[in-house]
């Protein structure tokens, strides 16, 4: 197992466990402590060391910052045919395979970020359905993944126009109603939230039906199927959780922050649900100031776990000012049968911006004790109603 390294080279006496509890004296850092819920302070465990990315992607076409947003696209019968769908915000969407070849190239516009949801209905059939910000007419593309050739399909009934600037997009299946929904923000903290609905001819069409103002730039995003809860980074502040119903308005919850007082170096960034069994789980996020990874219970209160980066190792570049993330915990063949944790990594040695490919249970098993690995959950059903109690 990984051992956590503190900035003196030595192993720490003592660790936070996966629940956030202190061992019971405390854990010397370089990072500020962070105040936990009921007052405690909570000292990150930061690990430095072991954790590599095992596959990384060809470079997207566009030079400069361009790589932003990963999806993961599970394939329906053979997960090892499954894709990693890219933003490229100089031109388009790329999808790979799981070797990192580019397979497709999309350049339909200023691609921000992407997401997907399975089983939408389009024309009396279940599709996976992909969604992403176009910054340069702001609007919201949806496409529908094609199961045999695994390649992106145009279906958008018209240009679903966004009232703001198109920046950040998360998507969110009602666990409630069973409707889906687009959240869109700009970089000046607006967020529209659409209802996505095939129009009758085997098209997409969309509505607004809600709108609020986080107060400050957002970007990173990322809803809870099962919990109807919506998260959205603040780029200098932090991180708020919302309701993710329409209805739920702009009542929120902070789970962490930057500075002194949480465990962020600005700017908060991507962020990404790993679902596991009976609603536990992590909330990930990146932390593109310092070039690493936080983790939180996904249940509760959202309790702090570990803080970790992406070295340098086989043959592949360390990962630094990551925007966008991704995780899934499904068996994708024998690349990574225990699921996989993708990132855009600012500065690619191999060239233009690209992504990196982690397997999960490297990540895992750099915990004490190991987070958890389970892959009974499948993001392919349909959301199962939870209680957010703690866990």
């Amino acid at each position: 197992m990984p051992k956590p390294i503190l900035p003196t080279g030595e192993a720490p006496c003592c660790l936070v466990t996966p629940r956030g509890e202190l061992a019971p004296s405390p854990l010397p850092t370089e990072a500020p402590t962070a105040a936990a819920p009921g007052g405690s302070l909570i000292s990150p465990l930061i690990i430095r060391q072991e954790i590599t990315a095992t596959i990384e992607t060809a470079p997207v076409p566009s030079t400069g910052d361009a790589a932003d947003d990963p999806a993961i696209w599970i394939h329906p019968t053979d997960p090892s045919q499954s894709t990693i769908i890219g933003t490229d915000k100089k031109g388009g969407l790329a999808v790979y395979d799981l070797s990192g070849k580019q397979i497709q190239y999309v350049p339909d516009g200023f691609m921000n970020s992407v997401d997907l949801r399975y089983n939408f209905p389009v024309g009396g059939r279940p599709v996976a359905l992909v969604t992403a910000t176009e910054r340069k007419q702001d609007r919201i593309a949806v496409y529908q993944v094609n199961p045999v050739t695994r390649l992106l399909e145009d279906v958008a009934a018209r240009a679903i126009d966004l009232n703001i600037s198109a920046y950040g997009l998360c998507m969110y299946h009602s666990p409630i109603s069973g409707k889906y929904y687009v959240f869109a923000n700009s970089e000046q903290g607006e967020v529209e939230q659409w209802e996505l609905f095939d129009d009758g001819n085997g098209k997409v069409d969309g509505k607004k039906v809600r709108a609020f103002d986080v107060g400050s730039p957002t970007e990173g995003c990322v809803a809870d199927d099962e919990f109807a809860q919506f998260y959205v980074g603040a780029q200098t502040v932090g991180i708020w959780r919302y309701g993710a119903e329409p209805e739920a308005g702009a009542t929120r919850t902070s789970v962490d922050a930057t500075g002194p007082t949480g465990h962020f170096t600005a700017d908060v960034e991507g962020l990404t649900l790993y679902y596991a069994s009976d609603g536990s789980g992590y909330l990930i996020a990146s932390s593109q100031g310092s070039s690493q990874f936080v983790i939180y219970r996904r249940a509760g209160d959202n309790a702090y776990v570990l803080t970790f980066e992406i070295a340098a190792g086989k043959g592949i570049d360390r990962v630094s000012t990551t925007d966008g993330i991704d995780v899934i915990n499904v068996n994708l063949g024998p690349a990574f049968p225990a699921g996989v944790f993708v990132v855009q990594d600012h500065k690619n040695d191999g060239g233009n911006q690209n992504f990196k490919l982690v397997p999960w249970p490297t990540i895992a098993s750099a915990g004490h004790p190991a987070l958890a690995i389970d892959l009974s959950w499948d993001p392919r059903q349909a959301p199962v109603r939870r209680s957010p109690a703690p866990q």
